[in-house]
């Protein structure tokens, strides 16, 4: 008799954060849950709805409108950069919680898209509109996540991440801003 070949496929892992580290990290919030930090950034103006956003020594996040807002299109828009933001964060909490769950993932990907409008036109002659009817009115997230566990756990990590995000967290809860001209 024969012998029957075997398949062997190889997986290639994302490339993995520091666990211990991510450990000792949560332990921090456990002991002292009411600890904050600072994020700062400073955006500079460039004309016609672009601008360039410095954050630490990173290169600029430059941001666009398209053409039909009057923009060049040369960047991401606002609420394209607001999704983006949302997408980021939910990925380092899925990558988070599958590591504290011992899980490794080969393939991670996030879909986003949002209702918005801005038929107020920034302010500038726009319709009347209350605070809570601007910006985005629903925002959708699609996870694709290929990784060692069942499809159970996985959205098990999926929700727990998306609870803990606090970018998410920022659409879902109103937030305090204070904008002044100084």
């Amino acid at each position: 008799m024969a012998a029957v070949p075997q398949t062997v496929v190889e997986t290639t892992w994302v490339k993995p954060i520091d666990a211990t580290g991510l450990a000792a990290f949560a332990e921090k919030g456990r002991n002292n849950p009411d600890s904050r930090g600072t994020v700062k950034s400073r955006t500079v103006y460039d004309g016609q709805f672009r601008s360039l956003t410095y954050v630490g020594a990173h290169t600029p996040v430059v941001v666009d409108e398209p053409p039909h807002l009057f923009g060049q299109d040369t960047a991401p828009a606002p609420s394209e950069i607001l999704l983006s933001a949302l997408g980021g964060c939910l990925c380092v909490g899925i990558h988070a919680v599958a590591t504290h769950k011992g899980v490794n993932i080969s393939k991670m990907e996030v879909l986003l898209e949002g209702d918005i409008g801005n038929p107020a036109a920034w302010g500038a002659g726009g319709a009347q509109k209350a605070p809570h009817q601007m910006g985005f009115q629903a925002v959708r997230a699609k996870v694709i996540l290929e990784a060692d566990a069942p499809r159970e756990l996985l959205a098990e990590i999926v929700r727990e991440a998306d609870y803990a995000s606090p970018m998410a967290n920022c659409f879902r809860n109103p937030i305090p801003t204070d904008v002044v001209l100084v």
